[in-house]
């Protein structure tokens, strides 16, 4: 079992940055690929970021290239989501979720995750 805990969202302006933090707790973090998901109202969730248990490969949604940042540190067992050039479109709920069935790779099927954060509001301004 793992636990998984957000933190970091708030209220930004557009072109704003913000720093999702994700801790983990229970089983061995280093043992799971990570992932970001987020839903906006209305919206079905949609993935957003991931990176593998090994920190070798990581993968992003086409709408957030370039401006968000997945990374990890198994020491802290934490996950982050560093978010730049934030746009009012990005504004939802920001979930971080665990899977461990991939190493090397991972994951942006959020049916192949075990286990999932309670989820943080990110809301962008314009």
């Amino acid at each position: 079992q793992v636990q998984l805990v957000e933190s970091g969202g708030g209220l930004v302006q557009a072109g704003g940055s913000l720093r999702l933090s994700c801790a983990a707790s229970g089983r061995t973090f280093s043992s799971y690929g990570m992932g970001w998901f987020r839903q906006a109202p209305g919206k079905e969730r949609e993935f957003v970021a991931a990176i593998s248990r090994s920190r070798s490969s990581t993968g992003y949604a086409h709408f957030v290239k370039g401006r968000f940042t997945i990374s990890r540190d198994n020491a802290k067992n934490t996950v982050y989501l560093q978010m730049n050039s934030l746009k009012p479109e990005d504004t939802a709920v920001y979930y971080c979720a665990a899977e461990g069935k991939y190493y090397g790779t991972y994951s942006v099927n959020s049916a192949e995750y075990d286990y999932w954060g309670q989820g943080t509001q990110v809301t962008v301004s314009s």
